[in-house]
Formats: structure tokens, C-alpha cells, sequence
């Protein structure tokens, strides 16, 4: 097949990193140039956003980095991870339960500080805390402004186990917020499953599985079936403009074009037939191309 350029949406599976599932579609998609954004940890699933080809360079311009997460907390359990996966270092017995769970809540709605976890993949120093995690070092470290937009109650799947629904800004760790809601009921917590149901503008219902992509693949069907999206699928927030092959013509070889038309601000550019050309700015009545994603030739 013809290397593609785009986005592929990935149900992530349990029990794989984030690289693993670049690895694996690296034979399948008949490319290397692969990246992802919004990493997950191997326990979780769900949304993971694959950008393929020409598409990569669009990964740290996406405007919505927002998540969703659907996750289960257990409660009488503490790790070194924050999640089951992890070593036990306490457990207590489980005084408090749903009410309780339901009450303190509203609490962490709101704009708040959260202190990185050390099994993470945040640098200090150049060197990612989960290195100093495995042998053992705790690492000096700095909270960071996050926000949780919403957290909803959605049931409780077994015995002192209870699921929430996330919606938090970039940077928010789950794993985290669990122990520090445990904090908060007065018992040890930790995550025994997280799924991310929305990543940006990326939503489970666009995701595929990996066996259905590779089996896709596998019979010449990705390039026709619609799961690879177009990569201005990532700028849909942005105001599309249409240009004429003239205006066109100075996109491409980078010179701005003055008294332009239109209201300042960014914009989706297309030309005449509709073809995406890539991201570009007004200012001042100056049309100034930001970043192409189309053949110059």
C-alpha cells in the first residue's frame, strides 16, 4: 500500500505501551515515520491517536489536548505506581463507601496543583522520573497547574471498588488524582483500570482495535475504509479559508500576502478544489503561512 498520511485513532490494548503500538503498526503501515500523542501507561486503554507520515508534524499543534478518562479506584490499597500493577506498600481496611465517595468528589472540579508521580514519564534533569523510580530514588519534584473540568460517579464494578468519569486538561495524571481522592475518604487508593474515552478531538467511537487494523491492512482495505482521518481532522476547531491559486502560489513559497480579506487569526487553508494546503495566519490584513502539509510540487 501507499505510505498514508494521517491519523489512524487506536483502541489501545491493556498490557501495551504506547511505543509498542507504534512498533507494531511501523510493518503494517509500511512506514516509520510514525507518532502519537498523549502517552499511555500500559495498564490503560483506549484513545490513543496515531499520526502517520506527513500527519507526525501535526501532533504538537493540535489545539484541544483535553481528556477523558473512565477510571476505577481501588480502595485499601497503596503502590509505587499508583495503579495494581505496582508494588503493595499499604493496605487498610475500607471504612468509607459510595456515599462517602459521591461527597468528596465536587472537591476536585477546578483549576489545581498536582505533584507528578515518579513512575512517569516527566524529565528532570534530562532524565525521565521512572528511571530513578526503578532503582529505587525519589527525585525532588514540582507540582503543576492542571484542571479538572468535570468528575462524575458512575458506579462501583465489584466489592471497595468505584469507577469515575474524568474530564481534565493536559498533564492531569489519574493514577494521582486516585490517591489523592483516597486522601481526601481517609483511605489508601489506587487504580485498578483507566480508559481513555476522549483524547482531544479523538473519541473511542473513531478508534479501531489493533487486530482490526492489522487485518485491514493485511488486506489492502485502510486506504479506502475511512479509519485513517484526513489531517485536518486535528485542526476542526479552527475557521477554514479558501484561497485562489495566486494566493496559493505565495503559501507555498512562504511569502505573506498583504491586505488580505479576512478576520485575524489561524486558519485551516484550502485551495480552489478543496485540497487541505495546511495551517495559516491573518494579522493585520496579512495572510502568513504557518505550516504546510501538502506536496509543494
Amino acid at each position: 500500500m501507499q505510505t498514508p498520511n494521517g491519523i489512524l485513532p487506536v483502541d489501545k490494548p491493556a498490557g501495551w505501551t504506547s511505543f509498542d503500538v507504534l512498533a507494531k503498526l511501523r510493518g503494517a503501515l509500511g512506514t516509520r515515520k510514525l507518532g502519537h500523542s498523549g502517552t499511555l501507561d500500559p495498564m490503560a486503554t483506549g484513545v490513543l491517536a496515531v499520526f502517520i507520515g506527513k500527519a507526525t508534524s501535526a501532533a504538537d499543534r493540535q489545539l484541544d489536548h483535553d481528556k477523558t478518562y473512565e477510571a476505577t479506584l481501588r480502595l485499601g490499597l497503596r503502590t509505587d505506581t499508583g495503579d495494581v500493577t505496582g508494588t503493595t506498600l499499604e493496605t487498610a481496611p475500607v471504612t468509607v463507601g459510595e456515599a462517602e465517595l459521591r461527597a468528596v468528589l465536587p472537591q476536585f472540579r477546578g483549576d489545581r496543583m498536582q505533584l507528578p508521580p515518579m513512575y512517569s514519564a516527566v524529565k528532570i534533569n534530562g532524565q525521565p522520573l521512572y528511571k530513578a523510580a526503578r532503582k529505587g530514588q525519589t527525585v525532588e519534584r514540582t507540582p503543576r497547574p492542571i484542571t479538572i473540568y468535570d468528575i462524575e460517579y458512575l458506579g462501583s464494578p465489584a466489592p471497595d471498588e468505584y469507577t469515575v468519569r474524568v474530564a481534565c486538561s493536559k498533564g492531569t495524571y489519574i493514577r494521582v488524582l486516585a490517591e489523592e481522592i483516597g486522601d481526601a475518604l481517609g483511605v489508601p487508593a489506587t487504580l485498578s483500570a483507566l480508559r481513555r474515552t476522549q483524547a482531544g478531538v479523538f473519541s473511542l467511537a473513531q478508534c479501531h482495535t489493533l487486530p482490526e487494523i492489522l487485518a485491514a491492512a493485511e488486506n489492502g482495505e485502510l486506504e479506502t475504509n475511512g479509519w485513517i482521518l484526513p489531517i485536518e481532522s486535528v485542526f476542526t476547531p479552527l475557521p477554514a479559508l479558501h484561497v485562489n491559486s495566486g494566493v496559493k502560489a505565495h503559501l507555498l513559497n512562504g511569502c505573506p500576502t498583504s491586505h488580505y480579506a479576512a478576520a485575524d487569526g489561524r486558519y485551516r487553508t484550502y485551495d480552489e478544489t478543496g485540497a487541505f494546503l495546511g495551517l495559516a495566519s491573518v494579522e493585520d490584513g496579512v495572510l502568513k503561512v504557518e505550516k504546510l502539509f501538502c506536496e509543494r510540487g
